[in-house]
């Protein structure tokens, strides 16, 4: 769900192409929704103290308001505008230094440093984008403007990337010296209509590049410009309801609600089968029937047209879209000519050899090309499986069931798929990316060796290097005479390479770094205190000690290099602005777990704070159900002994976030900041339900999203105001966004009396409207858990909430693809009904994330302007 609020920065991305870290400054020597026990549990009475003084926040005209505004958000946009990020190393091969590194990234280039760029400047104003890239850029999160990705090509040096509604290509200088001029880049033309997403290069071929247009995949030769439309899902047409395929494209759900973004993946390796002269190119993508998925219509961003934007949007308990792997052939002469090209699908439909599976959680392919590889994942998204599949196992597109039956004796008998690996739980599988199969061995090929990431084993995710054997069976691909656990592998070992009460970093695109050279893994992890973020090294061969590569007192986000020699690390703290330094792994070559790192190249060094920054004070406490929660609070800047301060408590509390830890506050939360320089106090908890914690205590709100998370929130609150001394109890504003929208809700609902005012941001008011792979995930299917839906869903107990006026303000983007409308639709109709006063704030251009600068600062200053009027 996400919070949906980002800096609105007017900036370029840049692509920056460092010749070498010598030009760096060098030295030898870093959503979603809750509430308490029951909900009628609305008489908790709080004592009031005999309170000699109240301090008063001083109240500000709306111009004053803004003033104040302007000056924070200046500085949050400067230090977004800096920070590099998606760094690329390449490796140089002189033999006179066999260390040295060209570092490709994102960002924007350091005044005063005069070394060579390649400066692409795409600056597409708001609106600019297509309504792909839009709806895309919602779902990563992104807010910033210009290049956000870039796919490159190690061994010849080529990166594409997407800018200003095109494509460009342009390429390293080389292995060997340094470049000497800026690379242009250069525009690769098209015969499409629409824009051209998901851009890959072909790892086998880097003169053939792939994308996605009109929900069709297409590849490319960059060389001779040659376009081919390889599937024919779309038909282009402009009514949604009669064109619900499409092949290569990520659903909705998938991206939004399992970080999966594409919906293709090229096999790295090219076949040169019955002809030295043809090349056999393929490519694994997935094919969607939505047809019998919900539509609903958004408001255009066309307000003036009053045109709605239609959407497959399945609700939860409603169907799913149908899925299927599907395999696009083509073949190439020597000149790079397409000469062929095939549509393939599996010996039998994807539903009737695997029925269990709802959604194709992550794809790809071996490092060798042999296997493509898929992890499947269940409705309840308690069982995933890891599976390997043969491209022999795909056979032409038949015209029926008689064709399709002569295609399938033309699959040998040995081909079959393979279930190399299963998680089940009975709480819910956490999808992330790290899985790293080694190549098979000559003479091993009967068995499978890879590294994975596993949470269920232990409720902690930690490392596991796993061999399967590959058990093959007969199977009548006809007859369909086989079971799904007919394809399951024996494991023949499973070590755990990491262990303990915290986590390896998995979720959220977190990567691993294998050196097969020296049996090592890198990983990023919780070990040292689940407030930081560090970068650890243990042996996969033979797993023991794990050693910490960076600084603690700081959370840092790493980038290991291809030959493992350097790391990047984005790291800050409470206290500190974000810095970027390169660090050098030196040691003896005996010993490679234990090289130490060195500083050598600063990319970024932190930014001042601004002159009013005080760092928030992280604190933890026990809770009454023995549990160790972690929380920070910001102390009013002019607090004054024996004087109690207006609160303000803000919250996210679902899953798959943490709020609390010891990175730089500054730039999502600077808002947090100010509201403290203007004399409120600003408590931050992570109750059970966030993330970082194992699944355990993630859990705890499976099946009871808002019955658990409130309680938690009012205990923290209790404990810092008798910690601090300056927390007024009589005056506690609750306030979030997406999740934390819902349980601001929940929070007035519940705690009427512990809270004052309630501000929600775009929240889920009933569940039963919102989707089903994140719904179902934490609530099961409506049907299984009536109770647990009807408990959670706040529009259906407005009764509870206070008569008086000025004590509730619900914001909401009136385009909200995600959270929809209908959702504070509905909550103020069902407020309307019961009598009950209410504030309402439509942002009417705004989707879920408020983009738009000034959209983002209007709401800003009506936080605190609600906030000085009625606390």
């Amino acid at each position: 769900m996400g919070d949906g609020l980002f800096p609105s920065i007017h900036q370029c991305l840049i692509l920056s192409l460092n010749s070498s870290l010598s030009f760096l400054s060098s030295s030898e020597g870093e959503e979603k929704m809750t509430a308490v026990d029951t909900l009628s549990d609305s008489s908790e009475v709080v004592e009031m103290e005999d309170v000699p003084s109240q301090f008063q926040v001083q109240k500000h005209s709306w111009d004053g308001l803004r003033d104040i505004i302007h000056s924070s958000r200046k500085y949050s946009g400067m230090i977004v505008n800096k920070a590099p990020h998606d760094f690329q190393f390449v490796r140089k091969t002189e033999e006179s230094s066999p260390h040295s590194h060209r570092l490709y990234y994102l960002g924007k280039p350091v005044p005063g440093k005069d070394f060579p760029f390649l400066q692409y400047q795409a600056t597409p104003h708001h609106g600019m984008y297509s309504r792909e890239e839009e709806l895309l850029r919602e779902r990563k999160r992104l807010g910033v403007f210009g290049i956000t990705s870039y796919d490159f090509h190690s061994e010849s040096g080529l990166f594409l990337f997407q800018a200003s509604n095109s494509l460009f290509h342009c390429r390293d200088g080389g292995k060997n010296g340094f470049m000497v001029s800026p690379m242009k880049p250069l525009e690769i033309k098209t015969q499409c209509t629409g824009p051209r997403m998901d851009p890959k290069i072909c790892p086998a071929d880097p003169a053939f590049f792939s994308f996605i247009n009109n929900n069709d995949l297409w590849v490319a030769n960059i060389e001779t410009g040659e376009e081919k439309r390889m599937t024919y899902c779309h038909k282009g047409l402009s009514n949604v309801l009669d064109d619900p395929k499409s092949a290569g494209v990520a659903t909705f759900v998938i991206q939004e609600e399992f970080d999966r973004f594409t919906g293709y993946w090229w096999c790295p390796t090219a076949s040169t089968e019955g002809s030295e002269d043809l090349k056999t190119l393929r490519i694994l993508y997935e094919e969607v029937d939505e047809s019998e998925v919900e539509i609903i219509h958004v408001p255009s961003p066309a307000l003036e047209e009053r045109k709605t934007d239609s959407y497959r949007y399945p609700r939860t308990g409603s169907k799913n879209p149908k899925i299927t792997l599907k395999l696009a052939e083509f073949k190439t002469d020597s000149k790079g000519k397409i000469v062929c090209a095939q549509d393939k699908e599996l010996v039998q439909p994807f539903a009737a050899l695997f029925p269990t599976v709802e959604y194709i959680a992550r794809a790809g392919w071996t490092r060798d090309g042999k296997y493509a590889w898929a992890m499947f994942l269940d409705r309840p998204q308690q069982r995933l499986q890891l599976i390997l599949l043969p491209p022999a196992l795909f056979i032409p597109v038949p015209e029926n069931e008689e064709q399709r039956a002569e295609f399938a004796k033309t699959v040998p008998e040995n081909v079959q798929p393979f279930v190399i690996y299963e998680e089940t739980t009975d709480v819910w599988i956490n999808v992330h990316d790290i899985f790293y199969p080694f190549i098979q061995p000559e003479g091993e090929e009967e068995e499978l060796c890879f590294i994975r990431a596993n949470e269920c084993k232990t409720g902690f995710c930690h490392l596991y290097r796993v061999t399967a054997v590959l058990k093959q069976g007969s199977y009548d691909w006809i007859l369909l005479l086989f079971l799904l656990d007919d394809f399951k592998c024996p494991i023949k070992e499973e070590v755990a390479l990491t262990g303990g009460e915290w986590e390896v970093l998995a979720r959220h695109g977190s990567k691993i770094w294998v050196n097969e050279s020296t049996r090592l893994v890198y990983f990023q992890g919780t070990k040292d205190t689940p407030l930081e973020h560090h970068l650890y090294v243990v042996s996969y061969e033979s797993p023991g000690e794990i050693v910490r590569l960076t600084t603690p007192g700081f959370s840092h986000s790493c980038s290991m290099s291809q030959n493992f020699d350097m790391f990047i690390s984005h790291y800050s703290s409470v206290s500190t602005p974000p810095c970027v330094h390169v660090y050098k792994l030196s040691g003896p070559d005996d010993d490679p777990l234990h090289k130490q790192p060195k500083f050598w190249a600063s990319m970024m060094e932190a930014a001042s704070c601004p002159p009013d920054y005080i760092p928030p004070e992280i604190f933890h406490f026990r809770t009454r159900s023995d549990v160790e929660l972690y929380g920070m609070v910001y102390k009013p800047h002019d607090v004054q002994p024996g004087k109690k301060h207006p609160t303000v408590l803000f919250v996210y509390g679902g899953p798959q976030v943490q709020l609390v830890n010891n990175s730089f506050k500054g730039i999502k939360y600077l808002r947090l900041n100010t509201l403290a320089s203007l004399g409120y106090a600003v408590v931050v908890i992570d109750g059970r339900g966030s993330c970082q914690r194992g699944l355990k205590f993630e859990g705890a709100l499976k099946n009871q999203m808002g019955q658990v998370e409130i309680e938690d929130q009012v205990e923290g609150l209790h404990y810092v105001a008798e910690k601090y001394g300056f927390i007024d109890l009589s005056r506690v504003a609750i306030h979030g966004w997406s999740y934390g929208g819902f349980l601001s809700l929940m929070g007035l609902i519940c705690k009427p009396n512990v809270f004052k005012i309630a501000i929600a941001g775009a929240p889920v008011t009933v569940w039963m409207a919102y989707d089903t792979g994140y719904t179902e995930r934490y609530m099961d299917i409506p049907e299984n858990n009536q109770q647990g839906y009807e408990a959670g869903s706040v529009a259906l107990h407005v009764e509870k909430l206070p008569n008086e006026p000025n004590r509730l303000l619900i914001l909401h983007g009136f385009l909200d693809e995600n959270v929809h409308f209908f959702h504070t639709n509905f909550l103020v109709s069902q407020l309307i009904r019961a009598g009950k006063p209410y504030q309402l704030q439509i942002y009417p251009n705004e989707r879920h994330s408020i983009r738009c600068p000034e959209s983002g600062e209007h709401y800003e200053i009506t936080l605190l302007h609600f906030l000085q009027e009625y606390l």
